[in-house]
This record gives C-alpha cells, structure tokens and sequence, in this order.
C-alpha cells in the first residue's frame, strides 16, 4: 500500500537550509544535531527533566505535525536501536557509584526504549495506538512498515511516524573501541577511501495518511529489507526484483559513510543496476548511525517537495532536475540492507 507524507520534522546536524545549498561543515570523529530552540515545542520546566534524545524526538514530531497541519495523531509508531543512552548510563553510573542504595527513579523511567514516543503521547494527549520497535537498523523500516499495515486496516487514520538515536559520551566512547570513527571533515568523508566513518545522530518523524492532500510532501511507495544477504548476487538480485515492482528511480540515494569496507557493497551493484541513475548520498551529512535511513527519508521528501538535490549531497552523475522518484538503499554492517522508496505527489 502506497502512503502519502503530510508533514516532516527532523532534528538533525543540518536543517532546512541544506536545500538553498547551506551545509553545516563539520571536523571530527563525531557530528552531534544543531540543536534548535526547544522552548519553542516544550516547556520550559519538562525541558530540564528531559534528555537530549527526549527532546530532539518530540521537536521532531512537533515539526511534522505543523508542517503537516495536525493537532492530534490517530497513532504514535516510532523507531530507535539505542533509545535514551544518556539516561541509561546516568542509571547505571548511580547504580554502582551508590551500590544500587537511595537511587532516584527518574533517570530510570526516562532510560526505556518506549521513553520519546510516551513522552510525545504524554504532551500531546494522545490515547491512541502507541509501539516503539527496536530492531537494530531495521528500527525504522518496521516502523514504516507498520504504520502502512495500520492505514491499509483504516484509510481515515493519520499516523505519526519515525526514528530517532543519539551519541552519548559513553556510547561514543565504547564504539571508538572497535574503530569504527575516524577524524575527518564532512565534505572530505566520502572520498577517503578509508576504514571507519563519522558517529551521528538525530530524530526525523512523518505524518503518514492514506490520501493525497493538497499540502502532500511526497509518496511513501515501497518499504522493503533484505538481512545478511550471502553474496553479491543475492543482493542484486533482490534490487533488481524490487526495480521490476516499481521501475527505475531518478535519483538513487545510498548510505555511504566514507568507510572503504562499508562502500564497498554499493559500487558493483549500481554499476550493474544503476549505471544511467546518478547518485547521492546522505550519511556525510547527518553521520552515522542505525536508523539514519530517517534522516535520508526526511532529505528525499525535501527534495521532492522542493524539487531540488543539494549539489552537497551528489556523489556521481549530473544532478537531476525535479525527480520524481528517488530510491534510499541503506545497509548496516552488510547484514541489513532495506529499501525505501519515495515519490513526488
């Protein structure tokens, strides 16, 4: 079933200006969100009580739901791999500094998974269906998948949906261990041919419906995963099957990082598969991490809906004019590769 997008907010190291060709530039190992003016969607009293993972998914959410011209979701579906770190190592730091003794319960509650999309029902007053998946790196793409298996039960709801992950001291600090990071600049990430990429975050949520409106952003036409795919060939040969389905996009945006073993899955597919469709990539721009694919959903639906590719985002091929469909093909590790595709209303 085909979806439409109403309304987006993202919370991200870029914002709206990446699209008249403002990119924010960054040196570094780690590219946290700009952080906007949460004063502005929270007040301020819950603003010191909550984490920064807390407040960047309900300014996230806020954003779609004016841009999407909605008081009240019919459902909250969300995704996340991490969910609130920095509340979970504030717990478990108290717990063996205080030998598990006079321990506040607060930094507790706000450390689950389900914490940001409770907390966006909470604020909005919503009672309706609310489901958080934590599935790694298909987070995201379950979320999407069923928010389109609660429309097709009921064309009439709308549905707040999307993903948000966040880079902690502790967290950034355990990774680095396995040498996942490198120190390098944004705009040099994607040519360094090197191991290792730059740590991200950031939260993106879409008001999803069954029906085109007149303020529709974009098409959410196909959400499809393949995990830990055994070769090559059985990777192409899914892409190509879903290219049958639904044809060949204009713009196909990958999630490249910058990590010679990570890009290496992209190039001989699109040489295969892609060789006339040029290609952008998204990762440089909001870093990595699981459910970035969100961040990449939120600068598709942009580029359609302003039809226009930031030239910061091209990495071969001419720059299309106005697309019409774009295809996100993001993988994890290798294991877990999902599609989505998006398409101008």
């Amino acid at each position: 079933m085909q979806a439409y997008i109403q309304g987006a907010g993202c919370v991200s190291a870029q914002d709206n200006a990446l699209f008249s060709g403002t990119v924010r530039e960054h040196q570094g190992d780690r590219l946290p969100v700009a952080d906007p003016d949460y004063k502005q969607w929270i007040d301020i009293k819950q603003i010191r009580r909550m984490g920064r993972v807390i407040k960047m998914g309900v300014a996230a959410s806020h954003i779609s739901l004016q841009d999407a011209n909605l008081a009240m979701p019919d459902a909250i579906v969300m995704g996340t791999a991490y969910g609130c770190l920095a509340d979970t190592g504030v717990f478990l730091n108290k717990l063996v500094m205080q030998q598990e003794d006079m321990l506040t319960p607060t930094a507790f509650i706000q450390s689950t998974h389900n914490t940001v999309s409770g907390q966006i029902a909470l604020m909005l007053g919503c009672h309706a269906y609310n489901n958080t998946f934590v599935h790694g790196a298909f987070s995201l793409e379950n979320a999407l998948q069923d928010s389109l298996l609660l429309l097709a039960e009921d064309p009439s709801r709308q549905i707040l949906a999307g993903a948000v992950d966040e880079i902690t001291d502790y967290s950034h600090s355990i990774l680095s261990r396995f040498r996942l990071y490198k120190n390098v600049a944004t705009g040099e990430l994607l040519h360094s041919n090197t191991r290792g990429t730059i740590a991200g975050e950031g939260a993106a949520f879409f008001v999803l419906g069954a029906e085109k409106k007149e303020n529709s952003i974009a098409g959410l036409t196909a959400v499809e995963m393949l995990y830990n795919p055994s070769s090559e060939e059985e990777t192409t040969a899914h892409i190509a099957a879903f290219l049958e389905r639904y044809g060949k996009p204009d713009l196909l945006l990958t999630g490249r990082n910058g990590d010679v073993k990570n890009d290496s899955y992209y190039t001989p597919v699109e040489e295969k598969l892609f060789n006339d469709v040029p290609v952008a990539a998204f990762k440089h721009l909001c870093g990595e991490y699981p459910t970035a694919a969100a961040f990449a959903m939120w600068m598709g639906a942009g580029i359609l809906k302003n039809g226009t590719v930031p030239a910061a985002a091209m990495f071969k091929g001419d720059t299309p004019a106005a697309p019409e469909k774009i295809l996100i093909w993001n993988h994890a590790n290798g294991k877990h590769h999902s599609l989505i595709l998006l398409s101008a209303c």
